[in-house]
């Protein structure tokens, strides 16, 4: 079997490392010809580089690149720097498949250059999305561009959808996993740190996902990623809390019948789909053992107390711009919640006096969309510059 050619943007991350390991798990059928990286795990980058010898590397950090530069035998590969380096990286680099494992809006341009080239796309960058939905399966529609989930949720639903007629499809019905506050009352909710909001009780992600999912933004997220992805509308979309993260999504049909797919809790399972989809191979990520399933609980996501959720329904009813700002905002207040320059229900109130001030622009060009996700990351920056929670 011939090998397939893979790029990878964001190789450091927790996505990135995952895709890795699949990779790892399978050498003679994958080739690493590109890895991109923000730049702050150098270390980790340089090893990626050692083990799988990618023809082009970006690095977006300048002082990561001088670093890289210096530290490591580089021959045989092209290092590139910043933004634009990592658009030279897509459109010079030989690949069959480009994992797109960015965070926030980073994701947008990659994502359209990589479908501008032709490259199939593995997705894992919820906000190109939520930013600009239309705007990408448009793009990729019109280049004839597949675009694979990697999320573990979508993931669910396309294998889900597998063979089905998609105008019988009734509803979506994503799960989350409530994160690590799900029982909370709102008052606790208050004093919540960011350590404690990133012990995520099943999943192992990147810091922003994490907190996203303590706030039900990740899902929120990924609403709107699914009404895009699978062409549902908003109103037949719904998210139950699932803490068992054993069910990680589910379809239901015109008969009322409902396929649900399940797995034990592993980034590497819905990447491996994406990246061999047709085909399913065997591996050693662990099995489901039924006996040892005591429950499987579902609850409906109560919405005052984790608001995101209902805003990013409200701004993909909306439309155009909405969604982005959301992002935007979302992006920013998540920064400063880190910072511990914002509170963890202060985020919701910031972001939710971002979409009321800024106005929607409901056909959006790109150019819009970028301006929209830019201004509620700066609105929010703004707002909580100045704070300091103790």
């Amino acid at each position: 079997m011939k090998k397939k050619k893979l790029a990878i943007l964001g190789s450091t991350g927790s996505i990135g490392v995952s895709t890795l390991k699949v990779v790892s798990a399978f050498p003679a059928l994958f080739e690493v010809t590109a890895l991109s990286a923000k730049g702050n795990n150098i270390k980790l980058l340089a090893e990626q580089i050692k083990k799988f010898k990618p023809a082009y590397v970006s690095v977006h950090d300048k002082d990561a690149y001088i670093s890289l530069k210096s530290s490591i035998n580089l021959k045989g590969v092209k290092l590139l720097e910043g933004f634009e380096g990592q658009l030279k990286l897509i459109r010079d680099c030989e690949s069959d498949m480009m994992v797109i494992a960015l965070v926030g809006g980073a994701g947008l341009i990659p994502t359209l250059e990589a479908i501008k080239r032709g490259k199939s796309i593995a997705l894992a960058n919820k906000e190109t999305l939520v930013v600009a939905g239309d705007i990408v399966m448009r793009e990729a529609k019109k280049k004839g561009v597949k675009i694979y989930p990697v999320d573990s949720e979508h993931s669910a639903i396309f294998q889900c959808l597998n063979g089905e007629d998609p105008k019988k499809v009734k509803k979506l019905i994503l799960t989350a996993s409530g994160g690590p506050f799900f029982k909370y009352g709102k008052s606790e909710l208050e004093t919540i740190t960011p350590e404690a909001a990133l012990n995520h009780p099943k999943w192992e992600m990147g810091k922003k996902v994490t907190i996203d999912s303590a706030t039900l933004m990740n899902k929120g997220f990924e609403i709107i990623e699914a009404h895009h992805l699978f062409g549902i509308s908003v109103d037949n979309i719904e998210v139950v809390i699932h803490p068992q993260c054993i069910v990680h999504s589910m379809v239901e049909f015109a008969d009322n019948s409902v396929i649900a797919q399940l797995g034990v809790t592993d980034m590497r399972l819905p990447i491996q789909y994406a990246l061999f989809y047709p085909e399913r191979m065997n591996n050693n990520i662990g099995r489901l053992n039924f006996a040892k399933l005591k429950t499987l609980e579902f609850f409906k996501p109560d919405t005052l107390k984790f608001p995101l959720l209902s805003y990013a329904v409200a701004a993909c009813k909306e439309g155009g711009t909405a969604p982005a700002v959301l992002s935007g905002a979302g992006e920013a207040a998540v920064n400063a919640f880190l910072n511990k320059k914002i509170s963890f229900t202060g985020m919701a109130k910031t972001i939710k006096k971002a979409l009321n001030n800024r106005k929607i622009i409901k056909t959006a060009l790109l150019k819009d969309v970028i301006a929209a996700e830019k201004w509620g990351r700066k609105f929010v920056e703004k707002e909580t510059k100045n704070n300091a929670i103790c």
